[in-house]
C-alpha cells in the first residue's frame, strides 16, 4: 500500500475529529536522506491540524494522539513526520 497525503488526511480526520487538517508529502525534498525510498513519495510528510480534541492536553500528548492515529502508516515504512498542532480558536 502507498503512503499518500490523502490516505492520512482521511485516518487523521477518522481518528481526531479535525477543525482543520492538511498534509503535505516533502519526500521529494528528502530523496537520498535516510528513510527516503525510490519512488520520491511517502515517507517524509508535515502534518498542520487542530482538533477539540487537543484542548487541555500537553504539546507532548498532542503529537502522541497524531502519533497513535498514524501508527499504521509508521509501521508501513512512514519515516519522518512533522507535526505543527495549531491552536484553537
Amino acid at each position: 500500500m502507498s503512503i499518500t497525503a490523502q490516505a492520512l488526511t482521511q485516518r487523521l480526520q477518522e481518528r481526531l475529529d479535525p477543525i482543520f487538517v492538511e498534509v503535505i508529502d516533502e519526500s521529494a525534498a528528502h530523496a537520498g536522506h535516510v528513510g527516503a525510498n525510490a519512488s520520491g513519495f511517502g515517507t517524509h510528510f508535515r502534518v498542520r491540524i487542530q482538533s477539540e480534541r487537543f484542548t487541555a492536553q500537553s504539546r507532548v500528548s498532542r503529537h502522541r494522539l497524531v502519533y497513535d492515529a498514524l501508527q499504521e502508516y509508521i509501521d508501513q515504512g512512514l519515516h519522518a513526520l512533522a507535526i505543527e498542532v495549531l491552536e484553537n480558536p
